[in-house]
């Protein structure tokens, strides 16, 4: 195509559009750019594998440091594995993708976003969302869009679109609302104790923009004459599937409502009922039946419409009867247990946070300053991360077998979300210093793990004695929609977020919310469907946090014996070399000295850790000695380093020496120095004088006894 540039003024920022100047073999590509920071957004489909029975979707966020006028580090010098971040950003364009695409696609679809240029203003993750929109359109893929992402911040009491880094940090609100022409399809938030009516109106205010955003999009097309792509769905056979529903509809209804069954069970007797009635039936067929000769063909045909039945029959329950498969009432959480320190003290807090069959035993280490996440390998302003969440979901929690790898997407994304859900509420630095980092590992999954892991991180922190300011609990609400009839699910459980159409968890405080991730199955939500979901997960998340604090009340007064101890002390940053000393042989031998780890920040703080709190005092008392100022008149207990014919060299403090003139070493005349001292000995020691340059002369002379035995039990 031709080149396209155009301009959207948006919300007093310049958002500029290309088309047509990079990537034209790929199906779609757009240039993206709001200030310094651009995006290439590109969007291919090839033909699809054989035999596949889901949406191949992929969509990939990659940092370039040449986008920042950097070079990355490490032996080869080029970007390697994504950092972290950069998967997020992969999963905030995928989620608000995925659910407008035709659920039959077949076909692969790519979508790459890489930053190309950035600024320390404009993030680039909404503007990679919006671009895959405009890709996925100029590609000509069957799309139910457009879709577009605007952020929302909070200064003050005002909202803002598409903050800066700046402002976002300075702020109280970190939203980002992806929406179609239909209503929202994601959000994603951290926030600073908001309350529930004011996520919603911010929600609602970024929805607006994002309305102006797909606005724009169709005027685009108008103006290009393109069209969003439109394919014919797959037909059905619906022979079959009425042969389906015949024989297996009463069997499926009757397990639906057998709300005592397990988990295990239940998914025991669905599986039994699709092998048996339906396959036993099948098998009675002649050969020239068409039941029989579509199967044949298509053999993954009758496990497809038996799951859609399955999904049919228990959403019609929730619509007709208001019944969950376990018996639940659509308001109800299961049933909750929590324990606290059920490991060793090594272990410096744990807590195992249980409801229902969903199981999340979550585990906090303190660390140092030391201990930070260095994140200078992405292209985001923040350079390091104190606190560390991170979330485990092995195969045995399915009650499956599978190869374990390094931690994948969801992983990565759940991770974020009980982080993202607890930051608020820790300490200030000032206040602890500790950097934390906490495990969750989900032990049994049946739904809402992630909310589980805000469960059990915050009474794991409780157990370990962070004082955190408030404690966190977190629900996941469901939905199902069948026409104009909708229920909101409260805590959902697996098949109920399998065959759902809603996956929306709440985390906060009892005084409001500190984050939310919402993904949609369908193509958009109202914001009154939006408004009772949030208002809904209010009383079930302080129905959790009672049961929480029935098991630990307030975060213990005391440390594991085995948490290291912090001091702080500040030094001159001049004196900071000083401390470390050549090659680092000073601090080394402090810390060989005293058992501690010493992380001295550039604007001075030193942090002293040790497992006993009187090393890291040794290891302070040390420093602090090292760097004080000597003064004119002030008495040191010393060490004789040196002799020379006119006097010895004494070390007052580690680094500082001076020297005592052979006539200052006793009250009488004498006539070697060594008939006073020897190199090792110690001596008391008054400073006389610090000459011009900074030289120390000491004496032995007219320093009184009391003096003498104070100066020996300090040093």
């Amino acid at each position: 195509m031709q080149e396209f540039d155009k301009s959207i003024s948006f919300d007093g920022r310049d958002i500029r559009l290309k088309l047509g100047l990079l990537a034209p073999q790929a199906g779609g590509a757009v240039l993206i750019q709001s200030q310094d920071t651009a995006v290439l957004v590109t969007a291919t489909t090839t033909k699809g594998r054989e035999g596949i029975d889901f949406l191949p979707l992929t969509v990939d966020y990659e940092e370039r440091l040449y986008a920042a006028g950097r070079i990355p580090g490490g032996f080869l010098r080029r970007e390697g594995r994504p950092p972290e971040r950069a998967i997020l950003i992969s999963r905030l364009i995928d989620r608000p993708l995925r659910p407008l695409f035709p659920n039959w696609w077949r076909k692969d679809i790519q979508i790459i976003a890489t930053t190309l240029s950035m600024d320390e203003e404009v993030p680039p993750d909404v503007l990679a969302v919006t671009g895959s929109s405009i890709a996925v359109i100029q590609a000509g893929i069957p799309f139910y869009g457009p879709m577009a992402a605007v952020r929302v911040g909070l200064i003050g009491d005002d909202f803002i679109i598409n903050p800066t880094y700046r402002e976002v940090e300075n702020g109280d609100l970190d939203l980002v609302v992806a929406g179609s022409p239909d209503g929202v399809v994601m959000v994603e938030a951290g926030a600073n104790t908001l309350p529930e009516q004011d996520i919603i109106e911010a929600i609602d205010f970024g929805y607006e923009a994002v309305r102006d955003l797909i606005g724009a999009q169709y005027d685009i097309m108008e103006e290009l004459g393109m069209e969003i792509g439109k394919a014919e769905p797959p037909s059905t056979n619906e022979v079959l599937e009425k042969f389906i529903e015949k024989q297996a509809a009463d069997s499926i209804k009757k397990v639906l409502v057998q709300y005592d069954l397990s988990k295990a069970d239940r998914d025991t007797a669905l599986d039994n009922i699709k092998e048996t009635a339906i396959e036993e039936a099948i098998s009675e067929l002649s050969e020239e039946d068409p039941i029989k000769v579509a199967t044949t063909e298509d053999p993954k045909a009758v496990g497809n419409l038996y799951k859609g039945l399955t999904k049919k029959l228990m959403r019609s329950q929730i619509i007709s009867e208001g019944i969950r498969v376990d018996g639940r009432k659509l308001d109800e959480v299961r049933p909750i247990a929590c324990r606290v320190g059920l490991m060793p003290p090594r272990v410096h807090g744990s807590a195992l946070f249980t409801r229902g069959l969903t199981q999340v035993f979550s585990l906090a280490t303190l660390g140092t300053p030391g201990d930070a996440q260095d994140l200078g390998d992405d292209l985001h302003p923040e350079d390091e991360k104190r606190y560390l969440h991170h979330y485990n979901f092995p195969p045995f929690s399915m009650g499956e077998t599978k190869p374990l790898r390094s931690p994948g997407r969801r992983e990565i994304g759940h991770g974020a979300l009980a982080e993202r859900a607890i930051l608020p509420v820790l300490p200030p630095q000032e206040e602890f210093p500790y950097v934390v980092r906490v495990v969750s590992e989900v032990v049994s999954s049946n739904g809402s793990t992630s909310m589980g892991s805000v469960c059990g991180s915050t009474l794991a922190l409780m157990d370990a004695g962070v004082p955190i300011i408030k404690p966190v609990s977190g629900a996941a609400m469901g939905l199902i929609r069948e026409g104009k009839e909708v229920r909101i699910l409260t805590d959902i459980q697996g098949i109920e977020d399998f065959l759902g159409d809603m996956d929306f968890k709440v985390a906060g405080t009892d005084s409001g919310i500190t984050a939310l991730q919402m993904d949609m199955k369908i193509t958009g939500l109202t914001m009154d469907i939006v408004a009772k979901a949030i208002q809904q997960a209010l009383p079930a998340r302080l129905h959790i946090l009672d049961k929480m604090l029935a098991t630990i009340a307030q975060p213990r007064r005391d440390l594991s014996p085995f948490a290291p101890r912090l001091l702080t002390m500040k030094i001159d940053p001049e004196q900071i070399g000083l401390v470390i000393g050549p090659g680092g042989k000073t601090i080394k031998s402090i810390t060989e000295q005293t058992g501690s780890k010493i992380d001295i920040a550039d604007d001075g703080t030193v942090t002293i850790a040790a497992i006993q709190a009187r090393k890291a005092e040794k290891a302070r008392d040390l420093i602090f000695n090292m760097t004080r100022k000597l003064k004119e008149g002030e008495v040191y207990l010393g060490r004789v380093t040196r002799i020379i014919p006119i006097g010895a060299f004494v070390e007052v403090l580690p680094g500082k020496e001076g020297m005592i003139h052979i006539s200052q070493l006793a009250e009488r005349r004498v006539g070697k120095v060594e008939e006073e001292v020897a190199v090792g000995d110690e001596v008391v020691v008054k400073v006389r004088e610090i000459d011009n340059k900074g030289r120390l002369n000491l004496t032995r002379l007219g320093i009184h006894p009391d003096e003498a035995a104070a100066v020996r039990r300090t040093f």
